[in-house]
């Protein structure tokens, strides 16, 4: 009994470490997943060992998450068949492999969350941090407040370690929603320690000038009071989240007459708040490429490869279902509009039961929901928090259907084995 103590307790600490590793190396990668300057990024080189390190240790996909794993699959054999369709490949192989990793990313955290459900924390955990980060880059180089922070910005515009102001502001939104979600649900000190990084991530989102990113924040802000308010049946919570919610809004604007004092910023954003610019309206603007394409890819079941739209338009698609016909083959294209209605269906379906991993699937849910809104004025396929927005959702479709399960062949009343994670 005593020589198998000593035994117990460095198998409880290797354990104990090995949980914490792993930990930190899911928080590192989701991080990552904000500073994409450059291409192949560090998330690309952490996410790849996690991913490799996951298959060598044979993590199993859940029955649930097949679904996406063989839809991503599909969509990438369509990518396959459309670039078949180019005479010269280039890029193109790249571009496929791109999609096809970031698809595995999906598989990936739906596995890990529905394996481990407290890596849903870790996960937001990650993201607000990258996104405070890469929020606060982009304010510094918007005021030039470094020698040499001008790279954090694009046209005048700020964008933080992205290529691009118009993917900055939409990866903010989901760390912005879980900081509202904390202030609106979260006790005083939680508040207290939530309101700087909201401030950052309001900022940054006002600096990026994008129309997209602007009408996110509002859309998804309004969503999540009022999932928060439906989803209680508390008089009293009720009235705090309205009170809440006039604060937080009273704050952002607040946010956006401080900014307006700057004279560049008045400037800017009196011409970047108009609903159309030149270029969505005029002729062979964004919208007529859009009908133009729409009525072009009926006759191109094949695709036509990647990059190649822009070769024959003089601009990229900016509508995702427009790429999707033209670097997926049809056959990518019905597999992707099969995922979205799928992660919308299927996320919905849960999302007002009374679960500990609730406030991540609404959070993610409602930024979900707005991406595939923005996905018809701007490609997002590429985009690296799209796909980890897929997993999430995917990731707690599978553990309530653990959860159902488990309760079905036990009879239990509560969620044995979860621990609640609200704020």
């Amino acid at each position: 009994m005593t020589a198998a103590a000593p035994v117990l307790s460095r198998d409880s600490a290797n354990r104990a470490l090995n949980a914490y590793l792993a930990t930190m190396a899911v928080w590192l990668g989701v991080f990552l997943s904000g500073f994409v300057l450059n291409e192949p990024a560090p998330y690309e080189l952490v996410m790849a060992a996690l991913i490799g390190l996951w298959i060598i240790l044979g993590m199993t996909i859940p029955r649930s998450v097949i679904a996406l794993l063989v839809l991503l699959i599909v969509f990438n054999v369509g990518g396959v068949i459309a670039m078949t369709q180019m005479e010269e490949w280039g890029d193109a192989p790249l571009y496929n492999a791109v999609s096809l990793f970031l698809s595995l990313t999906a598989v990936f955290f739906a596995s890990l969350i529905a394996a481990r459900p407290k890596m849903l924390p870790v996960m937001f955990s990650g993201w607000t941090a990258g996104a405070v980060i890469t929020g606060m880059a982009g304010i510094i180089g918007y005021f030039g407040a470094l020698p040499g922070s001008e790279i954090f910005t694009l046209y005048g515009r700020a964008k933080g370690m992205f290529e691009d102001p118009n993917v900055l502001a939409p990866y903010l939104i989901l760390p912005t929603l879980w900081c509202l979600h904390t202030i609106l649900t979260g006790r005083a000190r939680r508040i207290a320690m939530t309101i700087p990084a909201l401030l950052v991530l309001l900022l940054a989102q006002f600096l990026s000038f994008s129309r997209a990113g602007w009408g996110l924040i509002v859309l998804c802000s309004a969503l999540l009071a009022a999932g928060l308010y439906l989803g209680t049946a508390s008089g009293r919570f009720r009235l705090r989240i309205v009170l809440m919610t006039v604060f937080a809004f009273t704050t952002a604007a607040a946010i956006i007459v401080v900014a307006l004092q700057f004279d560049a910023v008045q400037g800017l954003f009196s011409e970047r708040a108009r609903l159309l610019q030149d270029y969505d309206a005029a002729r062979m603007g964004r919208f007529e490429r859009h009908w133009i394409g729409f009525m072009a890819a009926t006759e191109k079941p094949f695709g036509t490869g990647p990059y190649q739209f822009a070769l024959t338009y003089g601009e990229d698609p900016h509508n995702v279902w427009l790429k999707a016909l033209f670097a997926y083959s049809w056959l990518g294209f019905v597999a992707y509009v099969t995922v979205v209605v799928l992660t919308l269906g299927g996320g919905f379906r849960i999302l007002f039961r009374d679960r500990p991993w609730r406030p991540f699937l609404l959070c993610a849910y409602i930024t979900f929901f707005g991406h595939v809104l923005i996905g018809n004025v701007i490609d997002t396929d590429h985009w690296r928090h799209f796909y980890m927005l897929l997993g999430i959702i995917w990731g707690c479709i599978a553990l309530e259907a653990q959860y159902v399960q488990k309760r079905g062949r036990e009879g239990m009343v509560g969620a044995a084995g979860f621990e609640p994670t609200t704020p």
